[in-house]
């Protein structure tokens, strides 16, 4: 089997994810991280071997063959682009990019080099999913009339709360629907083959300041420092949004990052003309059918069938997989089954997509209208 050599760019709670996903898949070996904070101290306790500053010249010094960017939303182009210029495969995690244009100069330079390009749309492939869309494919909801969903977290509750998410400069023009309602948007296409034809969006801000941490922070952390600066915020904390799909069904999807209780709680209901089909992130290795005039099912991950299915499961019933897992699994079809037209991880196409549909939404937020994609 062929062996791969991986830098890291961003070494902060998703990049750590990506070092463990990895070191999983046995022919992977992540040979350097790039950081701007304590990198080499980070280093040493991860146990890889080179580190750096500049991203520039860890691709030009190390022999790469991939390239992961784990890093704020405004660095993805530029790296992306070196990578892809010194003809490196890149993984790249979502939002893509801070712009729709950004995205289309990415995805067309990767198609053209005919390198590797992934999103980390890490839902995707939990083995559930994948019977899901089966379920779907085979007709067996019958035709869709409306989806609905949320997607809830409430690490940004209080406003001693702070991320570089929150900022305009580096997460562009929208922030919750960027970082959670791509992957609920990605899934649903996904899932049901249908694409978002219209939106509506609301959005609201609750704190128009936020406390910012004087030095470095990590996106969850629960340590709170005891000096701030205050720092005006200009994107959104919920976003509620209403869709039109290509068959002509409806749906709508309420994200916030200010729901307490819900530390990552990804919902979607399909509703079709035969049964529908619920899931969500806190019950992932199941999945609920609802019937009209039989009794109600619960599909659990042991009971499986479809091979594709079968083949995202690598541990016995009663032994949950769950989001290192679900990230284990898009790596180990990028790494083992890339050259596969089977393979089911989001492409830079995917990335694109959720680009185009973050400005139309910010757009229809502005205007309160309806936004055509």
């Amino acid at each position: 089997m062929e062996k791969f050599k991986v830098g890291i760019i961003g070494i902060g709670f998703v990049g750590v994810a990506h070092i463990e996903a990895l070191r999983r898949l046995g022919n992977v070996e992540v040979v350097a991280i790039c950081g701007r904070h304590h990198i080499k101290d980070k280093a040493n306790q991860l146990y890889v071997e080179h580190h750096y500053t500049d991203y520039k010249e860890m691709i030009t010094e190390e022999k790469l063959d991939f390239v992961h960017i784990c890093t704020p939303n405004n660095t993805h182009f530029e790296m992306a682009k070196y990578a892809l210029e010194n003809d490196i495969n890149v993984v790249l995690e979502k939002p893509m990019t801070m712009t729709a244009d950004e995205a289309q100069i990415l995805t067309d330079l990767a198609n053209k080099k005919r390198l590797v390009n992934v999103i980390n749309f890490q839902n995707r492939l939990y083995p559930t999913s994948i019977q899901m869309k089966h379920l779907i494919n085979q007709g067996q909801i019958g035709d869709i009339i409306s989806i609905h969903g949320h997607y809830l977290q409430d690490w940004l509750l209080y406003d001693t709360d702070y991320s570089w998410r929150l900022n305009k400069k580096e997460s562009g023009n929208t922030r919750a629907v960027a970082d959670l309602g791509t992957h609920w948007m990605d899934l649903v296409e996904y899932l049901t083959n249908l694409k978002i034809t219209e939106v509506f969006a609301e959005f609201k801000t609750h704190y128009k300041k936020r406390k910012k941490p004087m030095g470095p922070t990590e996106s969850f952390s629960i340590n709170k420092p005891n000096h701030y600066e205050e720092m005006n915020i200009d994107t959104e904390d919920v976003a509620m949004i209403f869709f039109r799909f290509s068959n002509h069904s409806i749906g709508n999807l309420t994200i916030s990052q200010m729901a307490a209780g819900n530390k990552n709680n990804l919902e979607v209901n399909i509703l079709g003309s035969k049964s529908s089909i619920h899931w969500s992130l806190q019950d992932l290795e199941n999945i609920k059918i609802g019937h009209r005039d039989s009794p109600n099912q619960t599909i659990a991950k042991d009971y499986l069938l479809t091979p594709q299915a079968k083949n995202m499961i690598d541990y016995p019933a009663g032994h949950m997989e769950g989001y290192p897992d679900s990230i284990k699994q898009v790596f180990k079809e990028v790494y083992q089954n890339h050259d596969s037209i089977s393979s089911y991880y989001a492409t830079f196409e995917d990335g694109l997509r959720q680009m185009i549909l973050c400005e139309k939404i910010f757009e229809s937020a502005n205007k309160h209208q309806w936004v055509k994609i």
